[in-house]
């Protein structure tokens, strides 16, 4: 079978200056890298916001399984199928994160004939984003230490030091650490620890932000620590904000590059979904908008995590308020759901593709609470049958919900396998009501905000605090933070805390560990089970099949 990176390489890329034409980008508003890549300047960015915005479509998933779905995938083949169909169409999805790709993943950036090129390129250091945003989040740790060691005129209480180091791999011994080792002259040694870049603040600042003027403002406000008396120290305080802009100037101009079929795609910031925020940049969202009729965008992981995220708290700086939801499901992750184990898949089992059918309905329901429509998106597959795609419809028929089941095959002929969906989504554009509202109003408060997500989205039967977290709620509110949203940190691979329970579990517990602010993002971390801030590598990493042949060319990525 020919692999992703083969159907990538014979791929007949246009210049990205051409690309750029089909948007009204002229060579003076673009910095190019190469012929393939591009960042859009600023000084057009900002004399386009007089413009009308196009529609906003945004592609979530039910909750995801090894059996994998397909959601990027689906996001690329849906921009193709639009512009197929002669719409101005264009996408905006996440920078892969490189710990990933050598870790489960082996690459992010669709698949089949639904792809963004260059592929390598985009999956292995890109234009440089990641590693800036690294650097700046790093430069803020090391003048916190700094100013510790000259005297801490900050009175900073070195046991509350909550900014940790950052790295793009996923890397478990890095986890918990001690730093400062080895005498006088190398600080005061303390615990200390890294996070993922992705999972870093200074991600997910660059994400929500729309200028570097807002972007140097937010960097302002990270509380990197507290004092004895639990007041908050910004990174404004400590002196940094301003030079970590500086080294993310560059980074936060949107990047361009283009689908295997030639139509322009933003693949700009790349924050995680199970552990923040999990969308792609505001800025690059924005321009698409302005730039476009339609623009398809997509949120991490299943609709639990990725929607609500997308929904109350990237919607609440976004220009415009998405028009419809696309839910991608696979007939075979739903006999996952359903009970079927992964070796037995290819087996037509029609009463558990019904069983599990609960996951996508319990999805749709919670999208349906944000007023948006939706449109189920089944990513077929070649072994699925006629008799389970119309279980599965049958399924949805019963539950009552208004959402049309459509097959889409563009995995395997890009555009013209998705136009079917795609004329769906215009239809639902152009007729369906929408009453977009939030699923909490930000003046309530912290509990209550997680409450809510966690008995609405989750369906929880109760929420455990721990002591530590009642204390930090009561610091949060004290210190004028209890109007933030909440960004839950939760396994992505279940509706409840334990990854082992699938399909659409309800009365279940869900217990919150710890709450981390972050202030200049703008909204609170709530750690639920057993979630890491860095993950670890698997048995088998990617990265063990990932070489250069002897041309040079890169081989392994998916």
């Amino acid at each position: 079978m020919t692999t992703d990176i083969e159907i990538a390489r014979a791929a007949k890329a246009q210049n990205i200056n051409k690309i750029a034409e089909k948007l009204g980008l002229g060579e003076n508003d673009i910095e190019t890298y190469g012929g393939l890549k591009a960042k859009v300047s600023f000084d057009y960015i900002n004399n386009l916001k007089s413009k009308k915005n196009g529609k906003l479509i945004l592609v979530t998933a039910i909750t995801p399984t090894p059996a994998g779905e397909g959601k990027t995938t689906t996001t690329v083949g849906l921009g193709d199928g639009l512009n197929k169909l002669g719409k101005k169409a264009t996408i905006c999805i996440r920078e892969p994160s490189l710990g990933p790709c050598f870790g489960m993943k082996g690459g992010a950036a669709g698949g089949g004939y639904s792809q963004v090129i260059p592929m390598e390129d985009i999956n292995l250091h890109f234009t440089g984003d990641f590693h800036a945003i690294g650097i700046a989040h790093n430069l803020l740790c090391a003048m916190v230490d700094n100013h510790i060691y000259w005297g801490n005129a900050l009175s900073i209480d070195t046991r509350r030091i909550t900014i940790r180091r950052a790295l793009d791999m996923n890397e478990r011994s890095l986890r918990e650490i001690v730093t400062s080792l080895g005498g006088i002259s190398n600080g005061y040694p303390r615990s200390d620890g890294f996070d993922i870049t992705v999972a870093s603040e200074v991600m997910a600042i660059f994400c929500l932000s729309s200028s570097l003027e807002e972007l140097t403002e937010r960097l302002g406000k990270i509380v990197v620590a507290y004092t004895r008396d639990k007041e908050p120290i910004t990174a404004e305080q400590i002196g940094t904000n301003q030079a970590m802009a500086v080294l993310l100037k560059d980074a936060l101009k949107p990047n361009l590059v283009q689908t295997l079929e030639n139509n322009p795609a933003f693949v700009h910031g790349g924050p995680f979904a199970n552990i923040a925020h999990g969308c792609n940049s505001i800025i690059s969202t924005n321009l698409a908008l302005k730039l476009s009729d339609f623009v398809i965008t997509e949120a991490g992981f299943g609709a639990d995590l990725g929607a609500e995220k997308f929904f109350d708290i990237k919607c609440r700086y976004l220009d415009e308020k998405p028009s419809v939801a696309v839910v991608v499901a696979t007939v075979r992750a739903l006999k996952m759901h359903g009970g079927v184990k992964i070796d037995h898949l290819k087996e037509e089992n029609n009463d558990a593709v019904n069983a599990g059918s609960a996951n996508l309905i319990r999805h749709l329901e919670n999208i349906s609470k944000f007023g948006v429509p939706t449109v189920v998106c089944i990513n077929r597959f070649i072994n699925d049958t006629d008799s389970e795609i119309s279980t599965l419809i049958e399924a949805i028929d019963k539950s009552g919900i208004k959402s049309k089941v459509i097959l889409s095959n563009h995995w395997a002929e890009g555009g013209s396998g998705i136009t079917d969906l795609a004329k769906e989504v215009i239809d639902l554009c152009e007729n369906a009501d929408r009453d977009f509202k939030h699923l909490y109003e930000l003046e309530e408060g912290i509990e209550y905000k997680i409450t809510k997500i966690a008995k609405e989205i989750y369906r929880a039967k109760d929420v455990i605090l721990s002591k530590k977290v009642k204390t930090q709620i009561s610091d949060l509110e004290k210190n004028g933070f209890s109007k933030l949203p909440i960004c839950m940190a939760k396994t992505q691979y279940s509706f409840s805390t334990d990854p082992t329970l699938k399909n659409a579990p309800v009365d279940h517990d869900i217990e919150i560990k710890e709450l981390r602010l972050s202030a200049g993002a703008g909204f609170i971390v709530a750690i639920s089970g057993d979630i890491m801030t860095m993950p670890g590598l698997p048995r088998k990493p990617a990265a063990e099949n990932i070489y250069l042949d002897r041309g040079g060319n890169i081989e392994g990525l998916f």
